[in-house]
């Protein structure tokens, strides 16, 4: 990790997330490189107000090498939009940059990342915070919140409150989208992307000075 570290601050000082990126994409710091088809860092530009991290990519970011393209993605879209947040204004990204997953017939599902391989993957969005310098951080669902704000914390007991962070920063934490792609009907879909909405709109406000 600590090697992983230094070539981190290394890219910091040349390229920006450009470079950072091309230096992720040769990660070796834990093995789900071996399964994922490609790095999939994060996305964005430098100075965006909003930092939203999750677990890690599905199959189809995973496919495509970019965050949040994928059903949770477009639902993640459309509530960030209904909660008046610019999607220009964000930077996407997960804690993990490798999908990991286990095969069921011809489909790959998700499968948890391990507390390893979550540490292994760490210094990469040490490195965005610190390049993109966001006045938020939006961390959904519990994988994400627990990597930055201790694994005591629990998302269910917690969500939608604006906390103070480290460098002056504020954290927010609320579930993943895809968490609410797996309602079990129609009515608890609707409740929980309410919700969720919601959470996004404490967001906004967070960033009032």
């Amino acid at each position: 990790m600590r090697e992983l570290e230094e070539g981190v601050l290394r890219e910091l000082s040349t390229g920006g997330l450009s470079a950072l990126k091309s230096a992720a994409a040769g990660c070796r710091a834990c093995p789900l490189w071996r399964t994922g088809t490609q790095t999939v860092f994060g996305r964005g530009r430098e100075g965006a107000s909003v930092l939203l991290v999750g677990e890690q990519p599905g199959d189809e970011e995973d496919r495509e090498g970019e965050p949040f393209v994928g059903p949770s993605g477009r639902l993640l879209n459309q509530a960030l939009d209904e909660a008046g947040i610019s999607r220009t204004d964000v930077y996407v990204s997960n804690v993990v940059k490798h999908f990991k997953w286990e095969p069921r017939g011809k489909r790959r599902i998700h499968k948890k990342p391990s507390l390893v391989e979550v540490r292994a993957c760490l210094p990469w969005l040490d490195a965005e915070l610190e390049l993109v310098r966001p006045r938020l951080v939006v961390c959904l669902g519990a994988t994400a919140a627990q990597a930055l704000l201790g694994r005591a914390f629990r998302v269910t007991e917690q969500r939608g409150r604006i906390l103070p962070w480290k460098n002056g920063r504020r954290i927010l934490a609320t579930v993943h989208p895809s968490s609410i792609l797996r309602a079990p009907d129609a009515d608890e879909r609707q409740r929980q992307r309410e919700h969720f909405v919601a959470d996004l709109r404490a967001a906004r406000l967070g960033l009032r000075p």
